[in-house]
């Protein structure tokens, strides 16, 4: 009778064999997952901030141009600053002060779609 008990408990450590190798499997697939997603959130962050630069020495310079600082059309000195930053001028709009408002989209794209810049420059005050 007492050998009955003995085996009962041998037979519920035998099912419980191995299930430290699948929570640790679990665990480093869940922390992995989660590095990914940082490191494409981090990458986002920082084409975000790569656009919006794009962006305001784009529209810095067609400000230039707009003023007579330096020659060219504003619009086109824009979209070439935009291009050398590794984007393109989306929008180029020239308004009222001698401002001009650019947005640019990087060519670069990631996992959440392309990253966007706006910026609006005129005449120092």
């Amino acid at each position: 009778m007492a050998d009955s008990g003995w085996r009962g408990q041998a037979s519920a450590c035998g099912r419980e064999r191995g299930s430290g190798t699948v929570l640790s499997a679990g665990l480093a697939l869940v922390v992995m997952t989660a590095m990914v997603l940082m490191l494409l959130l981090a990458q986002s962050a920082v084409l975000a901030s790569r656009a919006a630069s794009a962006a305001d020495l784009a529209a810095l310079a067609a400000a230039d141009a707009l003023r007579g600082v330096t020659h060219g059309e504003p619009c086109t000195i824009a979209s070439q600053v935009a291009a050398r930053h590794g984007a393109a001028v989306l929008g180029c709009t020239e308004g009222a002060g001698q401002t001009v408002e650019v947005r640019t989209e990087l060519m670069e794209r990631t996992v959440f779609g392309a990253a966007t810049g706006r910026s609006r420059a005129g005449p120092p005050p």
